[in-house]
């Protein structure tokens, strides 16, 4: 039986109850996937309710989850074990009747089998408990503190998390703040643990198995900790953890002095998988500082309850992209070319290059700026659809792009003696107290860094959708956009439909049309089932290869099913994009150009 703590309404101006709220978390079936709650809740002299709630959204994943959808079975009882009478009163709101001078104790299930980094998962090998997700408290007194008790099945080992630890199993947290920003993972995890400036640091990868390297990854991890360490200048947080669950999931969400990632089983057996896990590393831990601690003003204190909206997303996430692969590079786990993506493919998206690219052929570039795509974060980031990329852009990749250019801006600007890092300090230094940074607050920053009034250039790179300009970029690191070769096959240039497609029970059925491409010409529209061309029946694992048969302006005839209707469609085929973006470095770059580009990524001219 599940229970979790509420927040207690107080009646007049009565003092908050002593004591923390104090859960007990059991699994007794944990392949049936529940967890069950207990928690004892203090309660104030004189007070004849406590009104109770469960988040609906969770810090760092900016859209309304519903969590209360998941408990069941809610019961509470008094010191003595008799029943009170507890009402539902909105979504996620209880309230509890109590007599007087009476304790309150609430049990709940909290069913846990939604495998992502913000909600929980049970099952009999291990559980990963989001605190959102999991822990009912007392409304209107998040400042109270919260303790925390696992109660291990057989066979599980331990549980870990970034909170303080009193004892095996239990943990403390000074508010319901950081009880909310500190998952737990309890199981038989393997534990790496090293140390960085005097600080013990914990890889725990639940699911590691000889596929994965556990070893060269916690080496691996131990410099980008290094890295960001000589940016910063100091560790924020007495020790930190990486929850790294091994499932063939994916994701990352991150936590003041810990952070939860979900990754492939064979990750570190492919060079690209390798140095995507880094890059998620070096992103969620880079949030340490950037997010967790230099905060938009508006994400802190929480409303847990309702959307918290704010237009500077694109430095909280984008900026951090941009220093994501960034990072990977001043370590020394990547190479120049793979940072900037000079030779990825046309399948991949790999390095700087990927987000310029992203960013170039996503029509929703001139339709939406980026600070709106911040502030629509919780109706679009996570809400896309078959017509996103027409109608939107991404803060994550815009905002990494706008690093960059802010970058060669301030280099620019000051002849190479500041930087972006100088910002980043600069704005720690400034907001990462209890106070956050508002939108002109940041660009003040970014200012008095370069010694110039930037209003008007963040105006255009924020306010509009003007075409982004890389010229200044490219010229202070002697860098060039490669010369597009167009793709072949068999010697000749591939043609290009134009939409994107996706396997429905074995149809193969567009999914998206982005503007002025062939698909949009010849009016196809989204959800089209493609049954043939030309007369030849088609099927999801032969359409690449028939494709290969046409060359770039041809003209073919689409047999689709649109809602149940057969239709014969005219399409004129074109020329798959080249790729236009790939950086590489300019073999014409001047002496300077080539120091610039040194200083950039931390390495030798």
């Amino acid at each position: 039986m599940g229970i979790a703590a509420f927040a207690v309404l107080t009646s007049g101006n009565a003092a908050p109850a002593a004591g923390p709220v104090r859960y007990t978390v059991r699994f007794p079936a944990p392949f049936t996937h529940y967890a069950e709650v207990e928690a004892q809740i203090p309660v104030n002299p004189g007070e004849t309710a406590v009104d109770l709630f469960l988040p609906v959204w969770t810090p760092g994943s900016y859209l309304v989850r519903e969590y209360a959808r998941n408990l069941e079975d809610i019961r509470a009882f008094d010191a003595d074990g008799k029943p009170l009478a507890i009402t539902k009163t909105r979504k996620n709101r209880w309230r509890v009747t109590i007599p007087a001078g009476t304790g309150v104790r609430l049990q709940y299930r909290v069913y846990s089998r939604e495998m992502t980094v913000r909600t929980n998962w049970v099952d009999e090998n291990f559980a990963l408990l989001n605190g959102a997700a999991t822990f009912v408290t007392r409304l209107g007194d998040l400042n109270r503190e919260h303790d925390v008790q696992i109660e291990l099945p057989a066979g599980w080992k331990l549980s870990i998390s970034g909170m303080q630890e009193t004892a095996p199993n239990q943990f403390h947290a000074p508010d319901y703040d950081t009880l909310v920003d500190s998952p737990i993972l309890a199981g038989s995890p393997t534990v790496h643990v090293f140390q960085v400036a005097g600080k013990k640091h914990y890889l725990v990868n639940e699911g590691e198995t000889p596929l994965w390297d556990g070893d060269r990854a916690a080496r691996d991890a131990q410099k980008i900790v290094e890295e960001n360490l000589k940016m910063w200048g100091s560790l924020p947080y007495e020790k930190y953890v990486f929850l790294n669950l091994i499932t063939d999931a994916g994701g990352g969400l991150e936590h003041k002095n810990s952070v939860c990632m979900m990754t492939g089983r064979y990750a570190t057996r492919t060079r690209t998988g390798y140095l995507g896990w880094l890059g998620l590393v070096s992103h969620e831990y880079f949030h340490a500082w950037n997010v967790k601690r230099l905060r938009p003003v508006e994400l802190g204190p929480f409303d847990y309850e309702n959307e918290n909206y704010t237009a500077n997303l694109w430095v909280a996430e984008g900026v951090t992209n941009y220093y994501t692969d960034l990072n990977v590079r001043r370590a020394g786990l990547s190479s120049t070319a793979e940072y900037l993506g000079t030779n990825a493919l046309p399948t991949e998206r790999a390095g700087l290059s990927a987000f310029i690219s992203t960013l170039e052929t996503t029509p929703g570039r001139l339709v939406q700026p980026l600070q709106s795509a911040s502030y629509d974060a919780w109706i679009k980031e996570y809400r896309p659809d078959e017509n996103s990329v027409n109608s939107s852009i991404s803060y994550y990749v815009k905002g990494a792009v706008a690093g960059w250019l802010i970058d060669a801006h301030i280099r620019h600007l000051t002849n190479g003696a500041k930087s972006l890092d100088d910002g980043m300090r600069l704005a720690y230094s400034r907001f990462s107290g209890a106070h956050g940074y508002a939108t002109d607050d940041f660009v003040q920053v970014i200012s008095d860094v370069s010694g110039a009034d930037l209003k008007p250039w963040f105006r255009t790179l924020l306010e509009t959708t003007a075409p982004v300009d890389y010229s200044e970029a490219l010229d202070w690191f002697g860098l060039q956009f490669k010369k597009p070769e167009p793709p072949k096959s068999d010697g000749r240039v591939k043609a290009w439909p134009g939409f994107q497609t996706r396997t429905d029970n074995g149809r193969l059925v567009i999914s998206a049309i982005p503007r002025d491409t062939p698909a949009a010409a010849a009016e196809l529209s989204v959800d089209d089932e493609i049954l043939a061309i030309d007369n030849w029946r088609v099927t999801p694992d032969g359409w690449a290869k028939r494709l290969e048969q046409y060359a770039p302006g041809d003209s073919v005839e689409l047999l689709v099913s649109r809602r149940d209707r057969i239709l014969r469609v005219r399409m004129k085929l074109g020329e798959e994009p080249g790729r236009k973006w790939l950086l590489e470095v300019n073999p014409h770059a001047t002496q300077q150009q080539k120091e610039h580009l040194a200083a950039w990524l931390w390495s030798q001219a």
